[in-house]
């Protein structure tokens, strides 16, 4: 039987410091995973990922701060049979209003955090990252920004 297939768009913030990612966790679930969702129908990925941000994180972001770095596809996070396909786009910079310190959460996300983007930890049974992030979007980024960055270890040289 084949997987069903979910379509997301979802978005990296990465912190002042440059070596962490904002990450989410819905209610109900143990694995974290980068903020976005769902498009609803006719909605653009960067109009998805702005709503998406508004109800989640509660921060207003802006179409001319969001740069595409691709599409990959993952087995579901926290829907067994399923796979997703996620459009993942990068805020340039921190969101205005972004309590940096203690990033807040609305509607079905339970909790945010920081995560270490170069040496994201071990999933434990209390705690799981998303295999998109993971397997796909976290290595794209060591790729990228090691070209980047002149191996310096961080995204500072990006900004």
């Amino acid at each position: 039987m084949n997987d069903v297939n979910i379509v997301v768009f979802a978005l990296v913030v990465v912190h002042p410091d440059g070596k962490h990612l904002l990450m989410v966790r819905k209610a109900g679930t143990t694995s974290f995973m980068l903020p976005g969702g769902k498009p609803e129908p006719g909605e653009s990925g960067t109009d998805t990922i702005i709503r998406e941000i508004a109800e989640e994180l509660g921060l207003v972001i802006e179409h001319a701060d969001l740069e595409e770095l691709g599409t990959w596809t993952a087995r579901a996070a926290n829907e067994s049979g399923f796979t997703v396909t996620g459009t993942v786009f990068l805020h340039a910079g921190v969101p205005r209003g972004l309590d940096v310190g203690s990033p807040q959460v609305a509607e079905e996300i339970d909790a945010a955090g920081w995560f270490p983007w170069d040496d994201l930890p071990a999933d434990t049974d209390e705690r799981q990252f998303a295999p998109l992030t993971r397997d796909r979007v976290i290595p794209h980024l060591r790729t990228r920004l090691g070209e980047q960055r002149g191996g310096t270890g961080d995204w500072s040289a990006r900004r």
